[in-house]
């Protein structure tokens, strides 16, 4: 009798167990059976709980609600893709050669610039990134430079000629400059390494001079009762400090470095343009008027000795620092002809024997948008929105030489 009443009470306990299994599979099986009878395309409502890490692309069609955190990784410098070549233009079959667009915008200045908006490139740096490109990819039979620029630092400058220079070395390839808005100062010295140069009619063409800025801020700091006391170990240590009134003397070294890089300006053009610049002086003087040439005359008079710092200054209204439309620099002998970016397109693809049709193509990184050949990298230093910066107080900002042609104070700012 005992062991009856122990097997009905171990029956009843596991009947209560398999009662909630047996409930919960036929929930399953109902929901199961409803999905299939509404289909496929019926949407189903998934909650996620936790963490859900994702790789590669997601696509969502509908709405998104999320409560919590949303925690997204960007790329910084060190992860940035490489530059690659966008096809822009032309046809995108793989026979023949392409044209290769490298775009010099904004100053010149070997230091990354940050700003709003800005891709925080370093100006060199992106250029020599899209010239080693170039150099291995055999693909790209001719560059077009598009030269948008007032100049900028007299080495960042001189590096970007180089490596110019050095890839028609290794490739022997056609260069062809082509001159937006502006091409002066190092944009214009930029554009002397290229084979042929054209600009719109409407640019601003030349700067071809050099300039230090240089402040005195001695009577505005004893305003403030502010003295400098500077312990130095050399008596021109400080040369061109805005601390104090500059020496003659001083003023006397920086002015022969500053005749040094323009000679070397000089020098550049007359390799590059001799062969154009042979009848620029006659021109330049049947081009003025009577009393104009009495006042050069005068001027050389006067000012001759002194303002020439250089041993070849002989076309001195080319080489003084002015600048000239796109239309007066081919009369002059600075540019080749006056056109627009296709015409310099369609220069490079004939010297380089390639179809009407070739593709062209800019170098870009993943997030720069290339539709056009237009486009540009946005690269405009936050400093060039502000009037004018105090110097001395941004070691980076440092006064440096520039072959920059200078009209407003932002680029004092923004160049150095």
């Amino acid at each position: 009798m005992f062991a009856q009443t122990e097997r009905c009470r171990a029956d009843r306990q596991s009947s209560h167990r398999s009662a909630p299994l047996a409930i919960c599979g036929v929930l399953a099986f109902a929901c199961l059976s409803l999905g299939v009878l509404a289909g496929c395309n019926t949407p189903i409502k998934a909650l996620v709980g936790g963490n859900m890490n994702l790789g590669g692309n997601m696509g969502v069609d509908g709405d998104i609600r999320m409560t919590g955190e949303m925690v997204t990784v960007t790329r910084n410098d060190n992860t940035a893709s490489p530059v690659q070549t966008v096809v822009v233009d032309g046809s995108h079959t793989l026979g023949g050669g392409r044209i290769a667009i490298v775009d010099v915008d904004g100053l010149i200045v070997n230091r990354n610039f940050s700003g709003l908006n800005s891709m925080g490139e370093n100006p060199v740096a992106l250029f020599r990134e899209k010239i080693r490109r170039i150099e291995c990819d055999g693909s790209v039979a001719a560059i077009v430079l598009r030269i948008n620029t007032p100049g900028g630092g007299v080495t960042a400058s001189d590096i970007l000629a180089h490596d110019i220079a050095r890839l028609k070395q290794c490739r022997d390839i056609p260069v062809v400059a082509c001159l937006m808005t502006t091409g002066c100062g190092g944009g214009y010295y930029l554009a002397t390494h290229a084979d042929q140069i054209v600009a719109h009619p409407t640019s601003v063409v030349g700067g071809i001079g050099v300039i230090l800025n240089s402040y005195n801020m001695e009577d505005t700091l004893a305003q403030y009762n502010i003295i400098p006391v500077p312990v130095k170990s050399g008596d021109k240590i400080d040369l061109g400090t805005p601390e104090r009134t500059m020496e003659e003397r001083e003023r006397a070294i920086l002015q022969r470095m500053a005749n040094q890089f323009h000679d070397r300006f000089i020098a550049q053009v007359r390799r590059s343009r001799g062969h154009r610049l042979s009848e620029t002086e006659d021109m330049l003087a049947l081009g003025l008027s009577d009393r104009e040439k009495d006042a050069r005359d005068l001027e050389e008079d006067q000012f001759g000795d002194e303002s020439d710092g250089g041993s070849d200054r002989d076309l001195g209204e080319l080489f003084d620092g002015r600048v000239w439309t796109g239309e007066q620099a081919v009369d002059l002998g600075l540019v080749d002809s006056t056109g627009y970016l296709d015409d310099a397109i369609d220069i490079a693809g004939r010297m380089a024997g390639l179809s009407s049709d070739a593709p062209v193509v800019l170098l870009r990184r993943d997030n720069d948008r290339a539709l056009s050949e237009f486009d540009v990298t946005p690269n405009s230093p936050m400093s060039s929105l502000l009037p004018l910066s105090i110097p001395g107080l941004d070691r980076s900002k440092m006064p440096t030489f520039l072959y920059l042609w200078q009209p407003e104070p932002s680029f004092v700012t923004a160049g150095g």
